[in-house]
């Protein structure tokens, strides 16, 4: 399996929407904001095989010393393969000497990004204003 990984590719509408959609998260349902949400962030990472989608991840930043990571996700069939851990290993060819790198994580995903140096910050609290269960 030839797997790309590559930072600021271009992205297809119905491939990301597929994509979130394969990983039941309800930003699928909301097109008309994901779409220019990922298009505008600082970076975009995606993971291609065959050409197809089957991983998306981004960066909001300043550009210097803080960067967020809020979506990163891999098609079910392609988890556990180390996908994920290559595309933040080349996030972190951006981003890697950055002062913060903060991100959002539940179930699974604690562990994943456990296992990539990610710690909870101190004492801090995570806070949000947010509806519902969504991601």
């Amino acid at each position: 399996m030839n797997i790309e990984i590559r930072l600021n590719d271009s992205i297809d509408d119905k491939e990301v929407i597929e994509l979130y959609k394969a990983n039941s998260w309800s930003s699928a349902k909301k097109p008309e904001l994901l779409i220019p949400a990922l298009r505008n962030s600082h970076s975009l990472v995606t993971a291609r095989v065959g050409g197809s989608l089957i991983g998306i991840g981004n960066a909001i930043s300043d550009g210097y010393l803080v960067v967020y990571y809020p979506h990163m996700l891999v098609h079910p069939q392609y988890h556990g393969k180390g996908i994920g851990r290559k595309m933040m290993e080349l996030m972190q060819t951006v981003y890697g000497g950055f002062h913060q790198q903060m991100l959002t994580a539940d179930g699974e995903a604690i562990d994943f990004y456990k296992a990539l140096g990610f710690e909870r910050a101190g004492k801090t609290e995570p806070m949000w204003v947010y509806a519902g269960n969504e991601h």
